[in-house]
């Protein structure tokens, strides 16, 4: 049975699908605010690379979580969850409904289930991950995780070190997939949550992502990286659009073969974004071009995941 909880619609799916797009419309059809939970859109350095919405798209509706952070903050999941929250209490005072959008599939569960409980983790162990990140790079953490945990392997980012350190440290700390532990109970949230997912074939969403990168390249993406450069090791840079240029920068790349890698590792992250959305059973999937009407139908009659 439905209640009279306010509604907190999120709106999920792979990188360049449209997802900024359907969330203004939903937002104007409901005169509400928008949250974003795309963790890459967070720092105010970082701009192009991030696909930010345009400051036309964001004066159609207000948001929240838009380059508010500097690349030198430090900021976490944990903290986006009590701050996402918090502003959902705000907005629900005068609003029934609020949007989620973004592909952080994490920072999405953050809000609407909460966090898992991870095992704590030994110094040594977290010593360990950091020195064979130092002394051996990236690549090196996505082969450890890929024998020892493959399933966290096909659906974390793995161009974040961040994430494979912490994948790492977890299945050698329990014994257990990474995944185990994002598998727990949820928390009871005072909003009912309903998810739209949009999703297309596989070569429109690679056709996509190409035309994305692409433009990206002709707004000056290449010009913002280079700005960034001498803050390379800070964790918000480990990202794709970035860390491809960085070692064009180094001299390891062209400029052409960086482009290519943006453009393939993106792809890559599509892919896992999918992997990670299409677990959940309390996505409604929608073709990117479905008209608006047959969304806010779904809306509005299909009973969410809070019933």
């Amino acid at each position: 049975m439905q209640t009279d909880q306010p509604t907190l619609i999120c709106i999920v799916g792979p990188t360049a699908i449209g997802k900024t797009s359907l969330s203004l419309k939903l937002a104007n059809q409901f005169s509400t605010e928008i949250l974003s939970a795309d963790s890459r859109q967070f720092y105010k350095e970082m701009t192009i690379g991030t696909a930010v919405p345009s400051e036309d798209e964001l004066a159609k509706a207000q948001h929240h979580f838009i380059q508010h952070l500097s690349i030198e903050d430090e900021y976490n999941v944990g903290k986006f969850e009590a701050d996402g929250i918090a502003k959902l209490q705000t907005i629900f005072k005068t609003k029934s409904k609020a949007i989620l959008v973004g592909g952080s599939g994490l920072y999405q569960k953050a809000i609407t289930e909460g966090l898992d409980t991870f095992p704590e983790i030994p110094l040594k162990i977290r010593q360990k991950y950091t020195s064979i990140f130092e002394t051996e790079g990236l690549e090196k953490l996505q082969a450890l995780l890929k024998e020892n945990d493959p399933e966290a392997y096909n659906v974390i980012e793995i161009s974040n070190p961040r994430r494979l350190t912490r994948a790492l440290e977890v299945v050698e700390t329990s014994g257990k997939s990474f995944t185990f532990f994002q598998n727990q109970d949820k928390k009871e949230r005072p909003f009912e949550v309903i998810k739209i997912g949009l999703d297309a074939p596989r070569e429109v969403i690679y056709r996509r992502i190409e035309k994305r990168v692409d433009m990206m390249i002709e707004q000056g993406l290449v010009e913002e990286a280079k700005r960034l450069y001498p803050s390379r090791h800070l964790n918000a840079l480990q990202t794709v659009g970035y860390r491809e240029l960085f070692s064009y920068f180094d001299g390891k790349l062209s400029l052409a073969e960086a482009i290519s890698e943006i453009k393939k590792n993106t792809r890559r992250f599509a892919k896992r974004q999918l992997t990670w959305f299409k677990k959940d059973p309390d996505i409604h999937w929608f073709h990117f071009e479905t008209p608006l009407e047959d969304i806010l139908f779904t809306i509005e009659n299909k009973k969410t995941n809070r019933t």
